[in-house]
């Protein structure tokens, strides 16, 4: 049985393959297809949304970890799909290189990451998979290909490919010489924050907001390049901030909440006043990454920048209709041209929700849905949301381009499931008479029937 990290997704496939090499690969998709088993690929399980489901044949990829090649002069690396990104931001920092930017977990595979379209925060950043120059692919024929600006339409395409054009092997990353950040958390009235949230968004390299329903706090961070040495934190003191406070004090009282929802009001204020001010000097990767150990589902949708302070604060308050214990989180991101990017063609805010594992989630998704659809919103391919492939299709101008060249590469939907036939169609399917979604179409469905 496969589980995601959360453990509400989980599957029994017929055939479970760890492949050790890219040969490996090639020949369990022949047998794959031979057998009329359908394909998926799973990385760390950090998705919220069935992606990886299957009963037919499932990919495990962490024997196929690793850099395979690092050139400090041009930054160009070339690492193994299953390699997670903690795994790799150590290799890098060996040979004096780092990402460009991260999202603030690094548990997932790169692979995994890249293709549902991890991004990360800074205004004048995009998201992971911009860093990606090339990377190798099997597709539905067991042919091994090396996709790369030759081909910029499928590479476009395989960019944030959703795991429905082959199996990624190998990934070329465009890297940056190894630097250090400067971190400031500060919490901050929301209101001042939002009335300046511009000002605050160009005046860093990374800034971000998060914020409580029924708090009027926001705790703001902010991650600057510095010309110092990176000043990493004891052990001790490391553990007693992210562990114990951030992790195992807000597991607390979100169990407390889970128990007596009522309380939840109290407790968001609570623990938004607690939240202090820090300032940490490190290695860029560990300024990013925090531990997660808190479990929760998530949805996150990606808005055009301008509509970013009037969604949040739509968002938060209808957190505060319905039992919610977690804060609502902003980042922001530039365009880019992959053509499934939640970013694709403008610069964009990235609002995302949680809530407690085992607490009711569809209502309170619901309504944040029908907010962001009255935006143009565009959701986080592994992350919660209500859309289909006939509300989605309006809202990407390549998607036609993407579906192209997924017909090229798997005319027969070998690596199709349940969940790409629901988001992106059937293979081969066009999605005729696609409709632009009406402001929560779904989700308002959905939180009447909650």
């Amino acid at each position: 049985m496969w589980r995601n990290w959360t453990g509400d997704q989980a599957c029994e496939p017929a055939v479970r393959e760890r492949p050790g090499s890219v040969a490996d690969v090639a020949a369990a998709v022949r047998r794959a297809a031979g057998a009329g088993r359908r394909v998926r690929v799973a990385g760390a399980g950090h998705s919220f949304v069935p992606a990886v489901l299957t009963d037919g044949t499932l990919f495990v990829l962490d024997r196929l970890a690793g850099v395979v090649d690092a050139d400090r002069p041009s930054g160009r690396v070339r690492v193994r799909a299953g390699t997670t990104i903690g795994a790799l931001s150590e290799a890098l920092a060996g040979h004096g290189l780092a990402l460009e930017n991260l999202g603030d977990i690094d548990r997932q595979t790169i692979a995994g990451a890249v293709a549902t379209g991890t991004h990360g925060t800074g205004g004048r950043l995009r998201g992971l998979h911009a860093q990606v120059e090339a990377l190798q692919l099997v597709t539905a024929g067991g042919d091994v290909v090396e996709v790369d600006a030759g081909d910029p339409d499928t590479l476009r395409a395989a960019r944030v490919g959703v795991g429905a054009l082959g199996v990624v092997t190998e990934l070329t990353l465009r890297c940056l010489p190894a630097y250090t950040l400067r971190g400031v958390d500060a919490p901050a009235p929301l209101e001042d924050v939002l009335d300046g949230l511009q000002e605050r968004v160009d005046g860093h390299r990374h800034f971000e907001l998060f914020t409580f329903p029924h708090s009027p706090l926001a705790l703001t961070r902010t991650n600057d390049v510095v010309d110092q040495v990176a000043r990493p934190r004891a052990a001790a003191r490391a553990w007693a901030q992210d562990v114990l406070l951030a992790n195992h004090a807000f597991h607390a009282a979100c169990l407390l909440g889970r128990a007596a929802p009522r309380a939840i009001p109290a407790l968001n204020r609570a623990v938004s006043r607690a939240a202090g001010t820090s300032v940490r000097v490190d290695r860029s990767d560990r300024i990013f990454a925090s531990p997660r150990l808190v479990r929760f589902t998530e949805m996150e949708y990606a808005l055009p920048r301008a509509a970013a302070a009037e969604a949040l604060r739509a968002m938060k308050a209808a957190g505060e209709r319905f039992a919610v214990g977690f804060p609502l989180e902003l980042r922001f991101a530039a365009g880019d041209d992959a053509l499934l990017s939640p970013a694709e063609g403008r610069d964009t805010a990235f609002v995302a929700v949680h809530v407690f594992r085992g607490m009711a989630w569809e209502p309170y998704f619901g309504a944040v849905e029908a907010i962001a659809d009255s935006h143009g919103g565009r959701p986080h391919w592994g992350k919660r949301h209500f859309q289909t492939a006939r509300t989605l299709a309006p809202r990407y101008p390549g998607w036609e381009r993407f579906h192209a060249v997924r017909r090229r590469l798997d005319p027969g939907g070998l690596f199709a499931n349940a969940y790409t036939d629901r988001v992106l169609g059937p293979p081969g399917d066009r999605v005729p008479g696609a409709e632009p979604a009406v402001a929560g179409n779904v989700g308002d469905r959905i939180r009447k029937e909650a």
